[in-house]
């Protein structure tokens, strides 16, 4: 899907991500839309999310897992808590870098900024270099700090467009740890995506604490040949040891099966919320 599929004048829409010019989202939000958007960068997750509501910005992009470290828990938790949709995807291929100074070498470099996820996504590239390691909000904005305050000797593992953007020098490329690094990101709006035929639908939906519970909700689909494509579970934080389950899976919430299939599962759950349905990403 991309910005051509919306019904807005594309050099009007606002698109809300969280970090800095040159992070990970914003490159998703040009990948998902077209390069005419208008961007508001955010410092947290949950303000990307009270940007949309708020109606100050059209959409949001925030990523929701990594193929190497998994899943991203603030936004599984705020997706639970807030009204608005998943109406569309993104898969980014992520090549990190290791960013410094214009006058800096690699050989000059004894501290690395970024953010938790990519520090981990390079932990063997780090470890093997011996840099000490500092976590940063974002990767981006790790660049834009060390720029602003003129650090020489630190680097920042971040995108290169964050290096062209702030006008840093690429001491080395494609740093992660394994070449099949993969980020998805969520976009989320007021309004639901309607079909394309080659859709998905996100849940979250608590059972009760007794055995095969899970089992038979997961038979709602099974009887209907629906293809889930990823189940995880968070913790309910109400009780200790109860966790919500948060479900992709293949179609949209427009088709009967699907439909007959939540209904279902509203039957053997606690309680069911349907995060929205959208065309399924193209790497």
């Amino acid at each position: 899907m991309s910005g051509k599929n919306f019904y807005y004048n594309l050099d009007e829409v606002k698109v809300s991500f969280q970090g800095e010019r040159g992070a990970y989202s914003e490159e998703a939000a040009y990948k998902f839309f077209g390069n005419k958007i208008k961007l508001k960068p955010c410092k947290e997750f949950s303000e990307v999310f009270e940007s949309v509501d708020s109606s100050e910005s059209d959409y949001g992009i925030v990523p929701v897992e990594n193929s190497l470290e998994g899943i991203v828990n603030q936004t599984y938790d705020l997706l639970l808590s807030s009204s608005l949709k998943i109406c569309g995807e993104i898969i980014l291929r992520i090549v990190h870098c290791l960013i410094g100074h214009p006058t800096a070498d690699i050989n000059s470099i004894k501290v690395v900024y970024s953010h938790p996820q990519a520090l981990a996504q390079c932990k063997n590239f780090l470890k093997k270099l011996g840099f000490k390691v500092v976590p940063y909000f974002d990767t981006a904005g790790s660049v834009k700090m060390i720029k602003e305050e003129n650090i020489y000797d630190a680097a920042a593992i971040a995108g290169k467009r964050a290096a062209e953007i702030y006008q840093m020098k690429v001491l080395l490329e494609g740093i992660e740890d394994q070449p099949n690094n993969y980020t998805r990101f969520f976009v989320l709006s007021k309004h639901d995506s309607p079909p394309t035929g080659d859709d998905k639908t996100s849940i979250v939906f608590s059972v009760k604490h007794v055995p095969g519970a899970l089992y038979h909700a997961l038979e709602e689909f099974a009887v209907r040949n629906i293809n889930l494509t990823k189940i995880e579970s968070r913790p309910t934080r109400i009780a200790p040891w109860e966790y919500n389950f948060y479900l992709d899976f293949e179609g949209h919430i427009s088709e009967e099966r699907c439909r007959n299939a939540i209904e279902g599962l509203k039957s053997k759950s606690l309680f069911v919320k349907i995060l929205g349905s959208y065309p399924k990403a193209k790497p």
